[in-house]
């Protein structure tokens, strides 16, 4: 029986990054994670373009505190896309709709993908949203009624990806390279949003809103159809992985024994990928553990935001220093994909994806209701109402990082020993 000794697992410890199947992998996950977000996001930048300005002009108050940033600014562009006459609430319910699909497959998602391996149902869920997108317009066309079916189903097939995910990295992320593998492949989600806000813009502008759904379709298929022939639920299963690298995946996790482990989102994402090199040369080269990395991570990861997002109340209308703020918030926010983010696979491996569909569905809530309560909180849209909101939000911050803290654990759990990759019972 080999041992940690042996010189051929020494060997295996250097295997190479470049052109690493497991690191193709994080890379895939990259984009694939990018278009999540962007079938999520392009709607709101597009609905801009699908309602009649004159429904939307009746609806809105003017702000008497910042009363030159209250009106819209009118740009002349493309308008050969068809008008709606939806309020903000039928808007409101139009937005949050997906998240009532995605809520459901959470949980469903996690233990699907921890029986049948997270390939297929990360990647048909994708392809579900991404089809399910090119037919927005016919959808809108319909009437409210099928949009709001239709970008619920887009969700429930969304829901099932961060969970598919997790199951896969639970087999291909050896423990010392884990926060640079996780952190390289969700870091798409961020810069899906960096990229797919503006650029939904753009082709708003230049054409017209139908083609937002039919270009981040297209690129949603096509995604697909790389993922399929590229990867593999496991290192056993693929087909193009050296033998080399093979065996260094599958002797690290066989050894560990209980240890595993827009402008603001395009910080958070600089900042994902960051800490991850961090976390992990904390472990590996500082010798940390995994609980005390966790936790420091997660604490700036959710302290660090809440002091800058009640900073942000007090700064009036100075709109440069609010960017700032927010940024900055953002920004730290990326620390917690280091922390408890990546948690379920320190406790957790043979569960991981379940634990993160559970934890994922609660997360998922404040999408669903945050803009109603930020809705009711701010109804003259006063500096005064928009600290409440921050207020809240901070204080949620707190809470979550204190009792992280206090109850976090760094060891694979008693409960959830099992022979997955050689643990023990």
């Amino acid at each position: 029986m080999a041992s940690d000794s042996n010189p051929a697992f020494e060997d295996t410890l250097r295997a190479p990054v470049w052109c690493s199947a497991r690191y193709n992998l994080a890379i895939l996950a990259f984009f694939g994670f990018f278009i999540v977000y962007a079938l999520r996001v392009n709607l709101s930048v597009a609905l801009v373009d699908m309602v009649d300005s004159n429904t939307t002009l009746e609806d809105n108050r003017t702000s008497k505190a910042c009363p030159e940033h209250s009106a819209p600014i009118k740009v002349h562009h493309n308008q050969t896309g068809k008008k709606y006459q939806w309020d903000a609430e039928t808007q409101g319910w139009i937005l949050g709709s997906f998240f009532y699909g995605y809520i459901i497959t959470q949980i469903p998602g996690g233990y699907v993908a921890s029986k049948i391996g997270g390939k297929m149902l990360l990647g048909f869920g994708i392809l579900g949203t991404a089809v399910l997108t090119l037919f927005t317009p016919i959808a809108a066309d319909l009437g409210v009624g099928p949009l709001i079916v239709l970008r619920a189903l887009e969700g429930l097939g969304e829901g099932v990806t961060f969970p598919a995910m997790h199951a896969m990295w639970s087999s291909w992320a050896p423990p010392l390279e884990r926060s640079k593998l996780l952190s390289i492949s969700y870091a798409g989600a961020q810069l899906g949003t960096v990229i797919s806000l503006p650029l939904s813009g753009i082709i708003c502008y230049y054409m017209n809103w139908t083609y937002v759904f039919y270009f981040f379709g297209t690129i949603g298929i096509f995604w697909f159809l790389l993922w399929i022939w590229l990867v593999s639920d496991t290192p056993q299963k693929h087909k193009r992985i050296s033998h080399y690298e093979k065996e260094y995946i599958l002797s690290s996790l066989r050894n560990q024994n209980g240890l595993l482990s827009s402008l603001p989102y395009l910080g958070s994402w600089l900042c994902m990928i960051l800490s991850g090199q961090a976390a992990d040369n904390l472990r590996a080269k500082w010798n940390f553990s995994t609980l005390c990395v966790r936790r420091i991570f997660s604490l700036i990861g959710m302290i660090g935001p809440a002091v800058f997002l009640v900073a942000a109340g007090f700064i009036g209308c100075d709109y440069s220093l609010a960017v700032a703020f927010l940024t900055i918030s953002t920004t730290l926010g990326g620390f917690c994909s280091s922390g408890f983010s990546i948690n379920h696979l320190d406790i957790a491996p043979s569960y991981a994806g379940i634990l993160l569909g559970i934890t994922n569905t609660f997360a998922t809530i404040p999408g669903m209701v945050g803009p109603v309560i930020a809705k009711s909180l701010t109804p003259d849209n006063t500096v005064g109402e928009w600290q409440t909101v921050f207020y809240i939000a901070a204080a949620i911050n707190v809470f979550g990082a204190i009792f992280f803290t206090l109850f976090a654990k760094g060891e694979v759990q008693n409960w959830a020993l099992n022979d997955h990759h050689g643990h023990r019972h």
